[in-house]
């Protein structure tokens, strides 16, 4: 039994990275290893709130795997299922496209100048964490091939909560993010070792966009 948890990490202030910049991220996070490849370049309407793993257009860009020019949403529940609280507590409602897709990091750079960025949501998704990174299998202590992060360009801000179950009733802190870094993990109740902040190989990488003053957070569900 354990604990699903999407995780945040976000510049002080909410801004939108130039288009140069957010790909060096991008392009970063493979050359480091903290990620692993494919990767999905998405675009439209997106929550930055939306549970990676489950019903999220990223989710169904990583699972998937649709071909290139496939529009995603999120599933409409039924009626008499819907939640209206604000997402992560309630549903998400996300539209997009997926732009580009593909194993070699250097070549979503293109993909990037190609896309609407600034004028809609843009994400690129990349398939999990890299467990060959020792950093990053310490900090998790067991592999989870599940552990997608996506990396969000938003095109006006949005709220992420700083700590939330939502199972919970909305309400709390959040922090208002336009450009940040999530992904998502499980493990096991009781395990502490990821109660000390972020993921230190990633947090590494998003210092040198975002600055020393970076904010994290968490939902859990």
């Amino acid at each position: 039994m354990g604990i699903w948890t999407d995780a945040f990490i976000a510049p002080p202030e909410p801004a939108l990275l130039r288009p140069e910049a957010f790909g060096r991220l991008v392009v970063e996070l493979a050359r480091e290893r903290v990620v692993r490849t494919p990767w999905a370049l998405v675009a439209g309407k997106l929550c930055v709130n939306a549970c990676l793993n489950w019903g999220s257009v990223s989710g169904q860009a990583r699972w998937d795997r649709p071909p290139v020019g496939t529009s995603l949403r999120t599933e409409e529940r039924p009626e008499d299922l819907r939640d209206d609280d604000p997402p992560p507590w309630g549903d998400s409602h996300e539209e997009a496209r997926l732009l580009a897709s593909g194993d070699a990091v250097l070549d979503v750079l293109p993909a990037l100048r190609a896309a609407p960025y600034g004028d809609e949501d843009v994400a690129v998704v990349f398939d999990r964490m890299d467990f060959g990174n020792r950093a990053v299998k310490d900090y998790f202590r067991f592999e989870d091939h599940r552990t997608m992060l996506v990396c969000f360009a938003l095109a006006r801000p949005q709220h992420r909560p700083l700590y939330a179950n939502d199972c919970d009733e909305p309400g709390g802190p959040t922090h208002p993010v336009q450009t940040c870094v999530v992904h998502t993990f499980k493990h096991a109740l009781g395990n502490l070792g990821l109660e000390g902040g972020p993921v230190p190989a990633l947090a590494s990488v998003t210092s040198g966009c975002f600055g020393p003053d970076q904010v994290s957070g968490k939902t859990r569900g």
